[in-house]
């Protein structure tokens, strides 16, 4: 049972189950994301932003307006995808804050660490109320172990249950993970023990396969519809491709062929149109967005807009500023163990597009605290807007950067995304 919200309360810390302890973050109840992070303006999500240059005739149908989960509604039919280091509660209620994503996933956590009360796995589980619906992914290669580890999801408040079959790390798929994808029978055990285990919704996310002799991805779906499984998303690269190549959005298509349950597409989705393209060549119920949700959190607003109108808007300088000295000020104030580490990180991220991005992430990295980093910040955009003359909101995003992308070696970070 979920513990109900008191009057009043405009946040909440799930139900501990009797084996659990989770360590407790500052609770940050009053803040109004969309007032932080966004200044609305018209229809726009965001506030002085220039209209970018890809327009096309209005969308109704781009991506679908929601799908169902046996009785969870999705709405729309978007969702953030799970991302190691990345997608913690403070970085989900930044992309629920913006808008646009209709399903939330924690990062990928272990079964292990989830039933053995290891401090550091369950601060992933951490939420609050405004992030519903909210579904957490879990990894693992017992079937009892995962089981119980559902159980316990279950009793703080989730709407749903993932299981990775999709991160490629080493040290994961010695225990899970897209190692799964080579042992069926094992892969069985799991699927029947969680769905056992639980009420609410069960999905997966899988790879396309190990590697190119041994793609699965079809056969997987199936059996896992044939247990139980509720929907299905689909990265088509194997793993051992890692996130290099092009992903094959054939076999996203393959399996929407073969199954009834709602496939989500994953994987090459940097813009709207992507998105649009992706939707039309699989006839997937939905879209996941990881990477560039981490680039660029503004997609999801601007998938909303582009099929409502044909456009979308690019985010500002001004809008960027917003974004991460407020995410900044977030996180240095959640007192996170690894927050520096966590604020170099995003702005190799959220500074591509900005003009002169470079000498920003080079600032940064440079800071040794919080607060250093802060004002760095701070210090950066107010030099910009006094060298260009003008009012910082009126500062487009530079067009010579992909505000989708980022360079594929950031300024002394790493920042790689694990899904």
């Amino acid at each position: 049972m979920r513990r109900k919200k008191k009057k009043g309360e405009t946040a909440v810390c799930p139900q501990i189950h009797p084996r659990v302890t989770i360590p407790r973050y500052m609770l940050i109840c009053n803040l109004n994301l969309q007032e932080v992070y966004v200044a609305r303006s018209g229809e726009t999500n965001y506030a002085s932003s220039c209209y970018s240059a890809h327009t096309s005739p209005k969308l109704e149908s781009m991506i679908p307006a929601s799908y169902n989960v046996r009785d969870l509604t999705i709405r729309p039919a978007t969702v953030l995808a799970p991302m190691a280091g990345v997608t913690d509660t403070l970085f989900r209620r930044v992309i629920r804050g913006l808008g646009g994503c209709g399903l939330l996933m924690t990062e990928f956590t272990s079964s292990e660490g989830i039933t053995r009360s290891a401090k550091k796995t369950l601060r992933y589980l951490y939420f609050q109320e405004d992030e519903h619906p909210i579904t957490a992914q879990l990894f693992g290669a017992s079937p009892e172990v995962m089981g119980e580890a559902a159980r316990m999801v279950e009793d703080l408040g989730y709407d749903a249950v993932d299981i990775n079959l999709g991160c490629p790390a080493k040290k994961v798929v010695k225990c899970g993970g897209s190692g799964l994808l080579r042992d069926m029978p094992l892969l069985e055990q799991i699927f029947r023990a969680v769905r056992a285990a639980v009420k609410i919704p069960l999905t997966i996310k899988l790879r396309a396969g190990w590697d190119e002799n041994s793609l699965v991805a079809v056969d997987v779906a199936k059996l896992a519809e044939s247990v139980g499984v509720e929907a299905i998303a689909v990265h088509p690269r194997t793993r051992m491709q890692g996130y290099a190549g092009q992903a094959d959005w054939n076999i996203i298509a393959a399996v929407k062929q073969a199954v009834r349950i709602p496939v989500i597409g994953n994987g090459d989705i940097n813009t709207p149109e992507d998105a649009e393209r992706m939707v039309q060549q699989t006839e997937c119920d939905a879209v996941m967005i990881g990477r560039a949700a981490a680039t660029n959190p503004w997609i999801f607003p601007q998938m909303q807009q582009y099929a409502a109108t044909g456009r979308y808007d690019t985010p500002s300088d001004t809008d960027r500023h917003q974004l991460l000295s407020g995410y900044y000020r977030e996180i240095n104030a959640a007192n996170q163990p690894d927050a520096v580490g966590k604020m170099k990180q995003f702005a190799c991220w959220f500074s591509h597009g900005v003009g002169n991005g470079g000498e920003l992430r080079r600032n940064v990295h440079a800071a040794r605290t919080p607060s250093e980093v802060l004002e760095s910040v701070e210090r950066f955009f107010e030099h910009r807007a006094g060298v260009l003359g003008v009012d910082p909101g009126s500062v487009g995003v530079a067009r010579n950067e992909d505000p989708a992308h980022g360079p594929s070696r950031p300024l002394g970070v790493e920042a790689t995304l694990r899904t």
